[in-house]
């Protein structure tokens, strides 16, 4: 069995103007779908970011995988590694972290090749990690203010503007009766910090028995994070880079009993040697898209245990091919401390047959078939693919899009 073709496909999907401490979600969000063929005619199925740095590195690499052996995955880094010297960070300039983009290629190759190999053994992807600890995986419903969609932006505004602690409470009621969740995860670093202490409150007040965790990306100063805490001690189970970079999020550890997360400052494995002796977070979030794949997600959680820390899951904008993948990836990770985050809800579009994952008491069933157990449903793809081609969006930039709304926004990180 050898790699016989790589396809990949940009697609644009109607994204909403969600919030955070950068700025505003764009009109869209866009992902890269992979199909990596075999000559046998098996056919290894991907999804990761579709900014122009993440196309470029995937395109790329795919003549060079063609004639490897897809259970190769040593290769694989490899002739990633020698299509992509020196090829530096993979993110816009206004995002808060850097990605490296032999990691997120890498990571991107990866899932489709194991895939492949569910397919050429009769097992599953998370089977082909180790096997299911878990025949299910718990998500949090991930809450976020917004604005309204503005008139000229296609498809559907769900909740319409959410400024306020009762809209934002209102959207979470919504979240748990729809869908299950039974945690919930609030995007802050929006409005100033008390109003967000208010509002973690009023989710305790309506759901006294969902854990609770709050994002602020980076958007406080520690002073400020550390009234924060003061104010909803014994409300969270975690506070997720509340301030920036390695150092501030150790000053701050040293002053809260409330276990700090990241996945800003530990992106790369040696970030977790520098965290763990500054004891600067508690839990780290994994995400297949750039922790090295699938493979590199699982050493995660093994560094996490050896260490003592816990482990989440990150999310971004994705479709059902991601979340998969996560979900697989998940169910193989024994320690996998708490429930994972997910943007899903949030989309109205896939390119699975069968149509988009439905969630049940806030969880998925590991999928069953071969792989990753999905289809990729080519006139869906199609139809967003046109998508991509027709709107003008290249790269994520929230700074950018936030002047829509307000014209003299100026990006501060930290703001408070």
């Amino acid at each position: 069995m050898r790699i016989s073709d790589v396809r990949i496909t940009p697609v644009a999907v109607e994204d909403m103007p969600l919030l955070n401490t950068k700025g505003v979600h764009g009109s869209h969000f866009l992902r890269s779908i992979i199909e990596v063929e075999c000559d046998d005619g098996t056919v290894g199925l991907g999804e990761t970011y579709g900014a122009v740095k993440t196309l470029e590195g995937l395109r790329k690499v795919a003549p060079d995988l063609v004639g490897m052996d897809p259970f190769h995955l040593n290769d694989l880094a490899a002739r990633v590694s020698n299509a992509l010297p020196n090829a530096g960070g993979i993110n816009h300039k206004t995002m808060l972290t850097q990605h490296q983009v032999v990691d997120v290629v890498y990571s991107a190759f990866e899932i489709p090749m194991l895939d492949i190999q569910g397919h050429a053994t009769g097992r599953s992807v998370s089977e082909v990690l180790g096997g299911a600890v878990r025949e299910k995986v718990n998500f949090s419903a991930y809450l976020f203010f917004k604005f309204a969609k503005p008139d000229d932006q296609p498809g559907l505004d769900f909740f319409g503007e959410v400024m306020t602690t009762d809209a934002l409470v209102a959207q979470a009621e919504d979240f748990v009766t729809n869908h299950g969740f039974k945690s919930l995860k609030l995007k802050g670093g929006v409005l100033p910090p008390d109003d967000e202490v208010e509002t973690m409150h009023a989710l305790r007040a309506r759901f006294p028995d969902h854990p609770l965790r709050i994002d602020p990306m980076g958007a406080w100063k520690v002073p400020t994070a550390k009234r924060f805490c003061d104010a909803v001690a014994g409300v969270l189970e975690y506070l997720e880079d509340p301030v920036r970079g390695m150092n501030a999020m150790a000053e701050l550890s040293a002053q809260t009993d409330i276990p700090l997360s990241t996945n800003l400052v530990a992106v790369e494995f040696p970030h977790i040697f520098e965290g763990y002796a500054k004891d600067a977070f508690q839990i780290i979030l994994s995400d297949i898209h750039y922790w090295r794949g699938a493979t590199g997600a699982r050493l995660l959680g093994e560094m996490c245990r050896a260490a003592g820390m816990g482990v989440s899951m990150h999310s971004n904008t994705h479709l059902g091919i991601s979340l998969a993948a996560t979900t697989h990836v998940a169910a193989a990770t024994p320690n996998l401390t708490y429930d994972s985050d997910t943007h899903y809800p949030w989309t109205n579009h896939d390119v699975i047959k069968g149509g988009k994952w439905k969630f049940e008491d806030g969880a998925l069933a590991v999928p069953k078939g071969p792989g990753l157990g999905v289809e990729l449903d080519r006139e869906a793809m199609a139809e967003l693919h046109e998508t991509y081609l027709e709107q003008t969006q290249i790269d994520r930039n929230d700074t950018e899009e936030i002047k829509r709304y307000i014209p003299d926004y100026v990006r501060q990180v930290p703001r408070w």
